[in-house]
């Protein structure tokens, strides 16, 4: 796929991930955004789209939190894993990859598998990450436990390494090519570590 030519073909990659956070309910991202039409408004655009479905996850209810400074982490680590290899075949067959969620730990796996194929291929990785929050937390720093406040940093290879370790390479993405946008609160943990990146 040549990344300066957009695919004409999107894959849709439902990854329905609450466990990253406290708040319950963003697990139905992908299918309230299947009900309300996107496959067909992607193709009244143009665009051909595969409906990949799916990622299984455990519920909350199925599991035990072993670690309170990462909560399900062994779930997340292989949900986010599964979702990682999905991306990256799907970029490596010239398709966009558009993955619906679920908590913000999904990037873990999504970014991942992006740079995964741009490692394959050469290509420098950017991320543009658009949120209230850094996500640049470790399990040391974390206030809640909560995996997806940490998904920035285990990218650039900072905490715990089942999770910078993911898809077999760590870190992702270089700090300076990551811009932020939208912030309005970052924990004291997090501005330690934005100091020391720039």
């Amino acid at each position: 796929m040549n990344l300066k030519q957009p695919s004409k073909h999107i894959d849709i990659i439902g990854f329905p991930m609450d466990l990253g956070a406290d708040h319950r309910g963003v697990d139905m991202g992908p299918s309230a955004l299947r009900i309300a039409g996107i496959e067909s408004k992607l193709e009244n655009l143009g665009y051909t789209v595969s409906d990949l479905g799916d990622i299984v996850i455990q519920n909350q209810e199925r599991q035990k939190v072993k670690n309170p400074n990462l909560k399900y982490l062994d779930e997340i680590v292989k949900r986010t894993e599964s979702l990682a290899r999905k991306v990256e075949k799907s970029l490596s067959a010239g398709n966009f990859p558009l993955c619906l969620g679920g908590d913000h730990s999904m990037a873990i796996g999504s970014v991942s598998g992006i740079a995964s194929y741009c490692k394959a291929n050469k290509i420098e990785l950017g991320m543009i990450w658009i949120d209230a929050h850094a996500d640049l937390n470790t399990e040391e720093t974390t206030p809640s436990g909560n995996i997806h406040g940490m998904s920035v940093a285990s990218l650039l290879g900072f905490g715990n390494s089942m999770l910078t370790g993911l898809h077999g390479f760590s870190p992702k993405i270089k700090p300076e090519n990551v811009v932020m946008i939208g912030l309005r609160s970052v924990d004291p943990g997090e501005r330690e570590l934005i100091k020391k990146l720039t």
